[in-house]
Parts: structure tokens; C-alpha cells; sequence
């Protein structure tokens, strides 16, 4: 399974009642963005990412997701199950321009917004900045703003805290509004598959399987020492998650953890004069970034994806931030030298600056139990 959601990130606050909190997320929102300025893609399988043998997709359309396309599956793939898929390369530009222009809308009624990516937020409008009152509302207002004002759609998930609204923002796709009210939120967990949770991907799904859990009611019957036995760190985020327990607040400008770039290769490479002079490349995007951003970090993490899809990292944590391009590269080529000569083929290398500026972890909040109970009428 994938790492939990990180309470670290957002630390502990008093429980004073329950939060209004909605998670909106955009619908396919790179390939919408292409079908909007390319009228002539609407109502076609449409897909963004590379093309070629390597090409991995972006995202895509709905209408190529009813053949069986999705995110992150080889272009290949998709093409042999969407024959008349089309491809467009991605415009990151325009896609960044669009979630300005939205996330200037979740501002008008609310200070609290959480980006998770340039397509998705969560919003805290227990107090909102209209005086409205109801999130239910917020939602529907702002749904209807992002189509007048961007011709895209979104869909939105209402509920009284994190996990809950983003499962309820996927629940009624695309263009449609999902709301969990107080005291439904174990009910609506205990009727979902494990694998809706976020964290639990296809491998994590089979291993819980094969322990008899397959829905969040199956997974509510295992006490906390069972899931400590068999989960380990994960125990108790999934012991909360299947009562619908969720302690995260809507934290505003949300402090960027790394900053990086990466390349897939053409044909896979393993010539060390090769790898350098990819990394040089990398390195200048990487570099380039982090002075637009006046960003600083401590850690420099190489990594390397085989053929086979196995990753291969390398990194190293200076006492101070790095302090100069110089340095960086230093650093760079030593973590690459450090896997020299490879003893296999890779298909990708990627490289990132974390532990930046502001980034500190604060004690994730215990577990607890129950629902607390608030109007988001």
C-alpha cells in the first residue's frame, strides 16, 4: 500500500465541533482543457501525455476512459484498448493559468484553501467569507462559477472533514456534488471498497483480501492490535479512515515539499556518459526552479527507474540548504557515481531538492473514536 495520508504534515488542533470542509476536483481536467480550446475534441477519446513507446498518459477524457484508459498507463496500452485515442502533449502553461484562475474562486469565499495539485483543493468554510452558511451551497456556487467562468466542470465532495470529502468528491463523477452529512460518515465508509481508500492500491487491496477485508465494514471488525499486526505504521489511519475519522485540518498555503524534474528515456540507457549528460539536463530544469521559487533545501534525491519499473534512489542531506548551483551539482553527479556502473538498464531518471524551507513535521494527532455532530444545511 502506499504511504497514508501524512497527519504530520498538518498537526493536531483542538476538536472544537466539526469543520465544513469540501475537497472540489476537476473533472479530467488536462484533457478538459484541451477538448475546451479544441472544439473539434469534444465528445472524442481524447488523451494527454507522450505518444510514443515510451509515452505514459497524463491523464484522458471520459470518453476514453469508458474503453479502459486512466492516468499513468503506458501510452501503448491505451492505445491498443482506444484504437482512435487521440494525443495531445501537455500544456502545464495553460493548465497552471486555468487553476490560478479557479483557485481565485474557492479565495471568494473562503482563506482556508489546501491545493493538492493543480486540479483538486480542499476548502474549510465553517466560516465562509459570504456569510452563506451552508457548504452545501458554497459547493453548488462554486461549480457553477468554474463553468461560467473557465467552460470546465468540476465535482465536489461535502462533508465534516478531509477523508470524507474527497471520497464524496468521487462518488458522483463528473460534474456532480456528493454531501456526507454528520453521523453518516461510517455508514457511507462501512459500503465502500477498500481499495476507494486513499493509500490502499491493487496490492494492498489483495493483501486485505486474502484477510477478509474488502469493504470499510470488514475492515471497522478488525480491532487496532490486528491491524497493528498486519499494517504496522498504517494501523491507525486505517483504523480511523473505516469509522470515517479524520482529525487533518484545511491547512492554507500548504509549504511545497520538493522541487525536481525527471525524463523518460527513448530506449533505455546505461552508459554512464550518457546518464551525465541526461543529468546535466536535468539538473538545469531542477535549478532553474528552485530560483523561480527562492526555494532552499537539504536533500538531494537521485532516482532511477529500471525496465522493469523498479526504482533504484540515491540521496544525501547537507547540515544548511544547499547553497549554490555549484553545490547542487556536486552533490548530483556524486549520488550518480555512487551507482556507477549500473547493473541494469534504465528507463527514467529523475532529480529533486526536499526537506525545503518551512517543511517541519508536527506530531501526528492520536487516534479516537465517534462522530461529532454539525449542520452543512
Amino acid at each position: 500500500m502506499a504511504p497514508p495520508p501524512n497527519d504530520s504534515d498538518d498537526g493536531p488542533e483542538p476538536v472544537q465541533g466539526l469543520r465544513k470542509v469540501i475537497h472540489v476536483d476537476m473533472d479530467a481536467f488536462y484533457a478538459s482543457v484541451e477538448q475546451r480550446d479544441e472544439p473539434a475534441l469534444r465528445g472524442k477519446p481524447v488523451a494527454v501525455g507522450g505518444d510514443g513507446p515510451r509515452g505514459v498518459l497524463t491523464t484522458c477524457s471520459y470518453e476514453a476512459r469508458r474503453f479502459g484508459c486512466r492516468s499513468a498507463m503506458p501510452s501503448v496500452t491505451a492505445r491498443r484498448l482506444c484504437p482512435d485515442l487521440i494525443f495531445r502533449r501537455p500544456r502545464f502553461d495553460v493548465y497552471t493559468a486555468v487553476s490560478r484562475q479557479i483557485r481565485e474562486i474557492f479565495l471568494d469565499y473562503t482563506p482556508l484553501v489546501e491545493p493538492l495539485s493543480l486540479d483538486e483543493a480542499f476548502l474549510d468554510v465553517t466560516e465562509d467569507s459570504k456569510g452563506i452558511g451552508s457548504a452545501t451551497r458554497i459547493a453548488q456556487l462554486i461549480r457553477a462559477r468554474i463553468k461560467a467562468e473557465t467552460g470546465l466542470t468540476a465535482s465536489a465532495g461535502v462533508s465534516y472533514n478531509k477523508f470524507l470529502a474527497k471520497l464524496a468528491s468521487d462518488q458522483n463523477k463528473p460534474d456532480g456534488t456528493c454531501v456526507i452529512r454528520p453521523g453518516e460518515g461510517a455508514r457511507f465508509v462501512a459500503g465502500l471498497p477498500v481499495r476507494r481508500f486513499f493509500g490502499i492500491g491493487p496490492r494492498g487491496a489483495e493483501k486485505m483480501a486474502a484477510l477478509g477485508i474488502e469493504t470499510g465494514a470488514d475492515l471497522a471488525a478488525k480491532d487496532i492490535d490486528f491491524l497493528r499486526q498486519h499494517f504496522g505504521s498504517q494501523a491507525d489511519y486505517l483504523y480511523r479512515a473505516a469509522r470515517g475519522i479524520d482529525l487533518r485540518r484545511v491547512k492554507a498555503n500548504r509549504p511545497r515539499k520538493s522541487l525536481g524534474a525527471e525524463r523518460t528515456f527513448a530506449r533505455d540507457i546505461s552508459s554512464g556518459t550518457e546518464l551525465r549528460a541526461t543529468l546535466e539536463k536535468i539538473i538545469a530544469i531542477t535549478w532553474d526552479r528552485l530560483e523561480r521559487s527562492a526555494a532552499q533545501g537539504r536533500t538531494v534525491t537521485l532516482k532511477l527507474k529500471h525496465a522493469d519499473f523498479s526504482n533504484l534512489t540515491r540521496a544525501r542531506s547537507t547540515a544548511q540548504p544547499v547553497a549554490s548551483r555549484a553545490e547542487f551539482v556536486a552533490i548530483a553527479h556524486a549520488l550518480l557515481d555512487e551507482v556507477l556502473p549500473l547493473a541494469q538498464p534504465i528507463r527514467l531518471m529523475g532529480l529533486t531538492l526536499s526537506q525545503l524551507d518551512g517543511d517541519e513535521d508536527a506530531p501526528a494527532p492520536p487516534p479516537v473514536g465517534g462522530d461529532a455532530q454539525l449542520s452543512l444545511l
